[in-house]
């Protein structure tokens, strides 16, 4: 009877993916989460070409901020991509954001999330202070949870210092 149960399960699970396919109705996407589709949520062309849409804002503008080893000040390196984030948000008023707080392997759990707060509270003030609105930001802090890299030499703990810049349409929770 066990074995017949994880069958059922296994079955109930292959049948309900087969189900969340987002070009299933004929290429288009009615919610705007697949690029391919060619579409977002306004019904504009997306892509990283169309100076509206996610994509852009993801690998035109940029949507990651490095920090240097402890430290949640802002490089001008850093700055420059919040400039740039602070204009496409200014631009795409019906886009909110949430702002990421990371940090590399070294160090404590506890001191890693206080550290990716102080990085994502950094990013948040900056762009408030280039006129977004706080009601369109929130913050979160990973700490050293989500590496993008895993291994143990500064190459990989340079990539995992950061804070990075979410959007999305709709309301923040």
């Amino acid at each position: 009877m066990h074995m017949m149960t994880k069958i059922a399960l296994i079955g109930l699970a292959l049948a309900t993916s087969a189900c969340t396919r987002p070009d299933r109705f004929g290429g288009t996407d009615p919610i705007g989460t697949n690029p391919v589709a060619g579409q977002n949520a306004g019904g504009v062309s997306g892509g990283v070409s169309d100076p509206r849409s996610p994509q852009y804002f993801q690998q035109t503008v940029g949507d990651r901020v490095l920090f240097a080893v402890d430290t949640s000040t802002l490089s001008p390196q850093g700055i420059a991509t919040l400039d740039g984030q602070a204009n496409w948000l200014q631009t795409n008023a019906d886009y909110l954001a949430i702002i990421e707080g990371h940090a590399d392997e070294q160090g404590t759990r506890e001191y890693n999330l206080a550290l990716g707060a102080r990085r994502a509270n950094a990013v948040r003030e900056y762009l408030m202070s280039k006129g977004i609105p706080s009601n369109r930001l929130r913050t979160v802090s990973y700490g050293k949870e989500r590496p993008i890299e895993v291994c143990s030499n500064e190459a990989c703990y340079a990539k995992n210092r950061r804070a990075v810049t979410v959007i999305s349409i709709g309301q923040l929770s």
